[in-house]
């Protein structure tokens, strides 16, 4: 049976742990990440020196944490892809429930640093957004259930991980945090699809999030004032989205030059939430091109290589893990352009932010170790094996 759904390829059974990872890791993917982080301290040594500034700060304050940030999570990045899938899933399993419960918490002692939702738990010297970890985590719990639901006599998965994401979904609405509670609900919606959802129930699913989005309009302010600003035709050139608008239409295709921009002086958020209108405005749409580029590289070949993989918890949490990463990028830059409602969310390993970069680490580590190349054999000859 092992033969039959593995295939036949030899295996290198006394080959070290660091070369068989070598040749069977995703080298562009990698490439891309490390690629991505090293863009993000390039941006960060202009958009948080005027942050540092404010506070009263060494200049490079912020761009020293977020080099230790960073390094602690390119670490957990290589570590997690040298894993097993099975040791994915228990990670992934412990992390959700570790995550999930910090969640719960978060109304009782969490902090909300002024922002009006209350997201973190504050350390002192650190703080910690668990939405951000409890993600990777739902992906993995979410593909595992589902794969299990296809075995003979399987648990009910699909039924299941769709209660625990309204849960989660709810717990995310109560900070209020809508951007974190729609990419789970839409990570979960194509895990869904791929372990293959019926359409009608898909529709009614959409259905439901519309309503749910009507409810949050008429009874929350935060959501309503943010989509309220989205639909208004016309910009405030006083906010954010003002301000980021603008710098990425000065910036033009070459930008105005390194260390040259204004943006970052007056939005509080450049070095997070809106980290693109620097890299717009200071290097042009060329880098931003790039930047996309790498996000399309990582997601399109993650997908490619989970359609020719057999085990289901694999390609169904593999593809949860890329479409959330992704899709989160495509928010942060969406909103910058004024394409999609401001949500708050960073752009993974660009944007500022321990929690954030530690947590992107943690999804492309388990996305790493999902698609990396194991013998499988052809679908011909597994066929002809079968008869």
């Amino acid at each position: 049976m092992t033969e039959m759904v593995y295939g036949s390829m030899p295996s290198r059974a006394s080959e070290p742990v660091i070369p068989r990872w070598w040749r069977t890791i995703d080298k562009w993917s990698l490439t891309a990440i490390m690629v991505l982080f090293g863009i993000g301290l390039l941006l960060g040594l202009a958009a948080s020196v005027p942050l540092a500034t404010r506070n009263g700060l060494p200049d490079f304050y912020y761009v020293q944490r977020q080099a230790v940030f960073g390094s602690v999570a390119l670490m957990v990045m290589v570590g997690l892809s040298m894993l097993s899938p099975a040791a994915i899933r228990r990670i992934g399993t412990i992390g959700f429930a570790v995550s999930f419960v910090a969640l719960m918490l978060l109304p009782f002692v969490g902090t909300d640093f002024g922002k009006g939702a209350v997201r973190w738990f504050s350390f002192g010297f650190a703080s910690v957004q668990p939405s951000e970890f409890l993600k990777p985590g739902f992906m993995v719990l979410a593909g595992w259930l589902m794969a299990a639901s296809q075995d003979l006599n399987g648990p009910p998965g699909k039924a299941t991980s769709f209660g625990i994401a309204a849960v989660v979904v709810m717990l995310l609405a109560i900070q209020p945090d809508f951007g974190q509670a729609a990419l789970i609900l839409f990570g979960w919606g194509v895990i869904y699809f791929v372990a293959g959802a019926p359409m009608v129930l898909l529709a009614v699913i959409v259905g439901l999030v519309g309503i749910g989005g009507t409810v949050a309009y008429e009874n929350s302010e935060h959501f309503a004032r943010r989509i309220d600003g989205f639909l208004n035709p016309e910009i405030d050139p006083r906010s954010q989205i003002g301000y980021a608008t603008n710098a990425i239409q000065e910036g033009g295709f070459f930008g105005v030059g390194v260390g040259e921009g204004q943006v970052k002086w007056t939005l509080p958020d450049a070095h997070t939430d809106f980290i693109i209108a620097v890299a717009a405005e200071e290097y042009g749409l060329i880098l931003v091109l790039l930047i996309i580029a790498l996000y399309a590289t990582i997601v399109v070949r993650s997908l490619f290589r989970l359609m020719r993989e057999r085990d289901p918890f694999v390609r169904l949490a593999g593809t949860g893990l890329a479409c959330i990463f992704g899709v989160q990028a495509m928010i942060n830059m969406g909103v910058a352009v004024r394409l999609l409602p401001a949500k708050g969310m960073t752009l993974p390993f660009v944007s500022y932010g321990g929690s954030s970069v530690i947590a992107a680490g943690i999804t492309v580590g388990m996305l790493l170790a999902l698609t990396r190349t194991r013998p499988q054999g052809q679908m011909g000859d597994i066929l002809r094996r079968g008869r």
